[in-house]
């Protein structure tokens, strides 16, 4: 049976003692200190991912870091822990193996690792940026706004990330501005989208002026420290967080109820998939980067189809044609760490109209 295997890592303490349930009542730091010398895990096999063309099994595979520890112990140190979780994967039978959270941020993306395994390597990120524009339009919509009218912004557009996404918006967006750090770029981008869809784009360097009209939001840069703060947006914005770290400070959540933040769309597997592990989804439903794992096993595309960071909008293209051909679909959203319900949509669209209504304006 065609197969693949996908590394994942837990988010904080609490994660790695739901596999090590004897920490439990351990100190912070004496688990991250034990937990940062064990070895790779299997977590859970996988099944039933079956689509009419095919199906597939697979694993989860641990890499026992907390995202802390990702970022901040030796990069060195780091990669060689992941690539022993891919040489796990590779002993389990595993065709290719995906890169989960920041185990595809560190270092070089992933390229360091694929030379150090004898299978292909993908970091997901083709398809997440594909479910993460999809999310921000559907979400965008569900808030009262069109993306054709909507002032959208894409922090970050000179990311190989970002520069994809605003040259996908800018098939459909009327009012697009672009922010980032070197103006010189931001140009060239603007440049290239303006020659291929006749739309003349915004660019800034100043992400709080950006931030001011944006109806919606899609941010992914590399910086270490957030660059969106509660009172940089204006009531029923629309956030759609791809970076990691996270670009949006967790205040936001905290202090605005009438402003949407979602990290990028959740993928619903096709078949009678069982995960056999509870990473905090419903049933049957995964991040986009796990889907471009399972969807490459499917269609038998053993390679390194998203590694490093260049990125180019035929292979999210490529990736979303294939998605649909197998049956993967968006099915919902997260905001830091947890779902996003229908009613949550509802109160914090209400909440934008009286929030609006104080200041005399009628957006929504």
């Amino acid at each position: 049976m065609d197969n693949f295997a996908f590394i994942i890592h837990p988010i904080d303490t609490y994660d790695a003692t739901r596999k090590f349930k004897f920490m439990r009542s351990w100190p912070e730091k004496v688990i991250e200190g034990i937990i940062k010398h064990l070895p790779p895990v299997k977590v859970s096999h996988i099944t039933g991912v079956k689509s009419p063309y095919n199906e597939v099994e697979g694993w989860f595979v641990g890499c026992p870091l907390t995202t802390q520890q990702m970022m901040t112990l030796p990069e060195d140190f780091v990669i060689k822990k992941i690539i022993k979780a891919g040489k796990l994967a590779e002993k389990l039978g595993a065709k290719i193996v995906g890169l989960g959270a920041f185990t595809s941020v560190v270092g070089d993306a992933g390229i360091t690792i694929s030379k150090n395994l004898n299978i292909p390597v993908t970091t997901g990120n083709s398809y997440t940026v594909a479910t993460a524009v999809e999310g921000a339009v559907k979400a965008a919509e569900l808030m009262g706004k069109n993306i054709k009218d909507a002032e959208v912004v894409v922090i970050g557009a000179t990311g190989s990330i970002g520069k994809v996404c605003a040259e996908i918006l800018a098939k459909d967006a009327r009012y697009l501005t672009l922010v980032g750090r070197n103006t010189e770029r931001l140009e060239g981008i603007a440049e290239k989208i303006l020659r291929e869809t006749g739309l003349s784009v915004r660019i800034t360097s100043n992400v709080k002026n950006a931030l001011k009209k944006a109806d919606v939001v899609i941010t992914v840069t590399s910086s270490v420290d957030t660059v969106i703060d509660a009172e940089d947006l204006k009531p029923g914005a629309v956030v759609c967080d791809v970076a990691r770290p996270r670009d949006v400070s967790k205040e936001v959540a905290e202090k605005r109820d009438d402003v949407l933040i979602i990290e990028g769309g959740v993928v619903e597997v096709p078949g009678d998939v069982n995960f056999n592990f509870n990473f905090g989804f419903e049933p049957k439903t995964c991040y986009a980067c796990m889907a471009e794992t399972m969807i490459l096993a499917l269609e038998r595309r053993y390679e390194c189809f998203t590694l490093g960071r260049d990125l180019t909008v035929e292979q999210v293209e490529e990736i979303s044609r294939l998605a649909k051909k197998h049956g993967f679909k968006l099915a919902g959203f997260r905001s830091f760490e947890r779902p996003v319900t229908e009613e949550q949509i509802e109160r914090i669209k209400e909440n934008a109209r009286k929030s609006l209504a104080k200041c005399g304006s009628k957006d929504i």
